[in-house]
């Protein structure tokens, strides 16, 4: 008797939602074309793929020993998925070896082997398999996956590492427009919480860690600009982007699709149904594809409630009344994956020399180029006089509560100037507030956007093409 995993396994692969949006051929049919044998490849494949995973011993190890006879790496990225469908067995483990001479014995060790080969370009019933393993497990993943998109000419990441990160679309539900309180009245808040703390045109608004690590997105109106706060709890990142396009009358809805690339999340826009990187503001797959896309940054500071509120007294701050049931307690989102060294899902991390996977920093990319700043360097020191491009900067940092704050200094250098809201120069005492440094006649010195995120993150995107600032 079929157990409830194999009929559940069985049911996807014997779906019809395919990327070509045609029913696979027969085995039995007799193909007049080459497009027909290759509609019947796929068929073969996908049946095949089924006896991998829930035939008895020996269907199981014809299939597989029919992929390694093959001798075609293109069936690589299959058997790395059907490890995450349904388990290391030691056939699968055994075919990886035999075709790529690497040992794997989890999905985490093929996820890793596949990011470092992205030569492979997968076999076609590649794409029907996952599609329809999505589609089982939530059908509105299908309007990420337009067969018309969906080719790899087409997509600015690999599908092969696409990863179902645990949760259906808007399982990780946005705040969209929440409903803000006066400092005087958020009771419910630690001195020690820690806050995205945010300024745009007067508008000064905090969003606690607490509640956002349950959202990973608000779309709200700051200041009379229309912005999303893309929060990846899995890679540390909390970045704000301005969301209405140049062009567009209406601004950019933005939620959480349930995926994962690299291990961050992969959110989309509720207009057009593109998936969007977290991390860069820009489109990977969908409508609004290669149509030179790429979200302005705001800045945003984290730091504790008690530090953001002695500095904006006037704030507003999210209300616990968030129309969702959560267990918004301090240091219970994600605790045990913050104290972890580990990683959640895969990501290749080819660096840790000096800073470790998990280790945060603070990014800066502007300028035309890509800087990254440990936070550790702040131990040390808490203002750091450096160089981004062709621009001089001045950091403020405090590491134990993950805040950095950067701006323009022009020829000026700089140094801690007494107090937390101060910097000292030759000139005199500048002041430091959200937008800029003010200095003693008044001249201006503007904020820079940046953001924390853990190490892994920064690297796996931006690690070969920016500079990290060393600290000794």
């Amino acid at each position: 008797m079929m157990t409830k995993r194999k009929k559940i396994i069985s049911a996807f692969l014997a779906g019809s939602f395919l990327m070509s949006g045609q029913s696979a051929v027969s085995k039995n049919a007799t193909p007049s074309s080459k497009i027909a044998v290759q509609e019947a490849e796929r068929a073969d494949f996908v049946e095949l793929a089924m006896q991998a995973l829930i035939g008895d011993d020996d269907q199981r190890r014809a299939a597989i020993d029919f992929f390694v006879d093959r001798g075609d790496r293109d069936i690589v990225p299959l058997l790395v998925l059907l490890m995450r469908i349904g388990g290391a067995h030691i056939d699968v483990q055994d075919a990886l070896f035999k075709l790529t001479g690497q040992e794997m014995k989890t999905w985490r060790d093929a996820m890793l082997w596949q990011e470092a080969h992205p030569e492979i370009i997968s076999h076609p019933s590649y794409y029907d398999i996952k599609l329809r393993y999505f589609y089982n497990i939530d059908r509105n993943f299908g309007q990420f996956f337009s067969s018309k998109y969906l080719k790899p000419e087409n997509m600015k990441i690999r599908f092969e590492e696409i990863t179902w990160g645990g949760v259906k679309v808007d399982g990780i539900p946005s705040l969209d427009n929440p409903k803000m309180i006066d400092a005087s009245k958020a009771d419910y808040l630690l001195d020690s919480d820690l806050v995205f703390g945010v300024e745009i045109n007067g508008d000064v608004r905090a969003y606690p860690l607490r509640i956002m690590g349950w959202h990973e997105m608000f779309n709200d109106v700051i200041g009379g600009v229309p912005v999303a706060l893309a929060y990846c709890t899995l890679c540390g990142s909390g970045i704000l982007y301005e969301t209405k396009l140049v062009g567009q009358e209406d601004h950019l809805v933005f939620g959480s699709s349930g995926f994962l690339y690299r291990s961050n999340k992969l959110m989309f826009d509720r207009q057009t149904s593109s998936l969007w990187n977290q991390f860069t503001g820009m489109p990977v797959v969908g409508e609004l594809v290669d149509k030179g896309i790429k979200l302005k940054t705001r800045p945003v500071t984290i730091t504790t409630w008690g530090k953001w509120q002695k500095r904006n007294p006037k704030t507003k701050v999210l209300s616990l009344d968030t129309g969702h049931f959560r267990d918004y307690d301090s240091g219970v989102v994600y605790n045990e994956y913050f104290a972890s060294p580990e990683l959640m899902f895969p990501a290749l991390v080819e660096d840790e020399s000096i800073v470790k996977r998990k280790d945060y920093v603070f990014g800066i990319r502007d300028y035309g180029a890509a800087k990254a700043w440990p936070l550790a360097a702040f131990t040390k020191k808490t203002v750091i006089n450096d160089r981004i491009g062709s621009k001089n900067i001045v950091l403020i940092g405090d590491a134990t509560t993950r805040t950095v704050r950067s701006y323009e200094r022009g020829d000026v250098e700089f140094e801690h100037g007494g107090t937390l809201e101060s910097l000292k120069s030759d000139a005199g005492i500048w002041l430091i507030s959200e937008d800029a440094i003010t200095g003693p006649n008044g001249e201006k010195l503007t904020r820079i956007s940046g953001s924390i995120s853990y190490w892994f993150a920064w690297e796996n995107y931006l690690g070969k093409t920016s500079k990290l600032y060393r600290h000794d």
